[in-house]
């Protein structure tokens, strides 16, 4: 079964009160490694919304981030995923929602994040890695932005 997850997005009808334009599952999951699952909530493909017009682009998104945008995912983590370290052109607020997750930084340094802890990822080099026994999920909110001088999204 393709991971999913509900989904309601609100807007206006034509007497401006708002409304719920879509409640749904989504459709659109994805796996970049074994062990882990995601899909994305929404996605913009510009960096001030236009919020009188609907334009969902979560279907398309098929990198970790949209150049100029921003991108609403939530993850599944099993426990032993595989390692991926990687570095995303953005800043991410990455919320642990239930389970446990072990972030490793390039040089080594392993943080233990459990239910209810935020990492604020600032383009570093990372990789997450379930140890526990349960799937870990978390919601992440990946905000474009360029990387510092001398780094580069390949590491």
């Amino acid at each position: 079964m393709a991971f999913s997850v509900r989904r309601v997005v609100t807007g206006h009808d034509e007497h401006n009160k708002a409304v719920v334009l879509i409640d749904e599952e989504t459709t659109n999951g994805l796996t970049k490694r074994p062990g882990q699952q995601s899909t994305v909530v929404w996605a913009t493909d510009r960096g001030n919304p236009d919020l009188s017009r609907l334009c969902d682009i979560s279907h398309s998104v098929q990198q970790t981030t949209v150049p100029n945008g921003s991108v609403c995912r939530i993850s599944r983590f099993d426990p032993g995923v595989s390692p991926r370290m990687h570095r995303t052109e953005s800043i991410d607020y990455a919320i642990i929602l239930s389970g446990e997750l072990d972030m490793e930084l390039d040089y080594g340094k392993v943080t233990k994040l459990k239910a209810g802890d935020v990492v604020v990822q600032r383009g570093t080099l990372h990789n997450w890695q379930n140890n526990g026994t349960e799937p870990c999920y978390v919601a992440f909110i990946l905000i474009s932005a360029p990387l510092p001088e001398g780094l580069d999204a390949e590491g």
